[in-house]
């Protein structure tokens, strides 16, 4: 039996016939997969996408009306979180997107239940205030989907990391109508290096998913229509870059601070109440905070250019710039789903136009704020996720505009060297010996 194995792989090598017939297999079941991979993950970030805005909305209108609500909402959010994980999801706590890393560097496969698992607790999290987003919750689900895909064959379990990109790919093409976006962060971030097999199975399940969010006509999040923008106004843009990566850094220092001083507390009772407290007291005084932080966004986006500077609002986004860091980290200690896209988003829209209304009042230098926005959002992205390519195509696709792409390039570069060159580790990195 042994000898009959031998020869058939012996023949198998040596017949061109034979071994061009596996390798055409093994491509076609290859396209088939990333197809249903591809149109799962994008079915999921969708669907988590507008059930978070839709439940985010109706809540946080609420809190607007009856401040009380801010009291509780984040309470009962973490609370339902930690009940489904005692009772639902085998006690596990979410990893975030190193059970991803973690995934693709060993044998261990990511278990089916980290689909609704991730789905569920980033839904619960931001609709209840918790100061992130759902773009980790859908990295996790998705590359599940990728995971559990390359379990159900033989052939697929050499492509496992290739697999599992291709879930992320798709539903970050969904959730920020990007396909490159997808693509470049599965590359950037997750598997670092581009096979063949890699970009047949990625091209493929983003093209999917883009075909799936035009049937359906998903729209940008922050549709802007940017005109113009200036020359003299580069040395800025290089200054916010290496401002928004200085703010990366003090995101990155808040995340590991709080989640060492929780790891400290022994009753998960304990952390819920604390937690829940200093959220509730931020949002009381900080509205802009609650859940992804996108309704103050999308409000300055629209008043930018026609924004007038004084002394509190210096104070309020100051203010904003300094918590937003310490109420995510919180939240994510807790036990909340999520991760840094939503936060450095904000940070850096607020940061872009914090400084372009100062050069513009006290230095007369006649920049467009709106610019400033769109550049710090890609910037602080960019240094936080150590991605410039990602930031650069995701923001333009959020915005569905391309007119700041060299400007956004040159934020999103100098604020990732700028970052590394001072903290060589992100949110996703190990967090180093001490």
């Amino acid at each position: 039996m042994r000898t009959f194995a031998v020869n058939n792989i012996f023949t198998s090598m040596f017949n061109p016939a034979l071994k061009k017939k596996y390798t055409y297999t093994k491509y076609f079941k290859l396209i088939i997969v990333s197809l249903v991979i591809g149109f799962l993950a994008a079915l999921l970030a969708v669907t988590l996408k507008h059930m978070t805005e839709h439940y985010e909305e109706i809540l946080f209108h609420r809190s607007k009306h009856q401040t009380l609500y801010l009291l509780i909402f984040p309470f009962i959010g973490l609370s339902l979180i930690y009940i489904l994980r005692q009772y639902l999801f085998k006690k596990k706590e979410n990893k975030g997107i190193k059970e991803v890393f973690e995934s693709s560097a060993t044998g261990k496969n990511l278990p089916s239940y980290k689909i609704p698992s991730h789905f569920i607790n980033g839904l619960l999290t931001v609709s209840f205030g918790g100061s992130t987003g759902i773009e980790v919750s859908t990295v996790v689900s998705t590359a599940a989907i990728g995971s559990l895909a390359q379990e159900k064959e033989k052939i697929f379990r050499k492509y496992k990391t290739e697999l599992i990109c291709a879930g992320i790919t798709a539903g970050l093409t969904a959730l920020f109508c990007s396909p490159l976006a997808g693509l470049l962060f599965a590359y950037e971030v997750i598997a670092k290096k581009a096979s063949r097999v890699f970009l047949v199975t990625n091209i493929l399940a983003a093209a999917i998913a883009f075909a799936f969010i035009m049937l359906i006509d998903e729209k940008p999040l922050f549709p802007l229509n940017i005109t113009q923008w200036n020359l003299y106004a580069l040395p800025y843009f290089i200054l916010l870059g290496i401002i928004c990566g200085l703010n990366s850094i003090y995101l990155t220092k808040c995340v590991m601070f709080f989640k060492k001083q929780f790891a400290k507390i022994s009753g998960h009772y304990y952390k819920i109440v604390i937690a829940a407290a200093v959220l509730s007291s931020l949002l009381l005084l900080f509205p802009q905070l609650y859940g992804d932080g996108y309704h103050a966004m999308k409000e300055s986006l629209v008043t930018a250019n026609t924004f007038t500077l004084t002394l509190p609002h210096i104070m309020l986004f100051i203010a904003l710039l300094l918590f937003k860091p310490v109420i995510t980290s919180i939240t994510l200690s807790a036990g909340g789903d999520g991760g840094v896209f939503a936060p450095s988003l904000f940070i850096g829209a607020f940061l872009g136009l914090l400084f372009a209304t100062i050069l513009n009042t006290y230095f007369n230098a006649g920049v467009i704020p709106l610019n400033f926005m769109v550049i710090g959002m890609a910037a602080m992205l960019s240094a936080s996720i150590h991605a410039p390519f990602t930031a650069l195509f995701l923001v333009c696709a959020l915005i569905n505009d391309y007119t700041l792409f060299l400007p956004i390039l040159t934020g999103t570069l100098v604020a990732k060297y700028s970052a590394k060159a001072i903290y060589p580790y992100t949110v996703y990195s190990l967090a180093p010996a001490k």
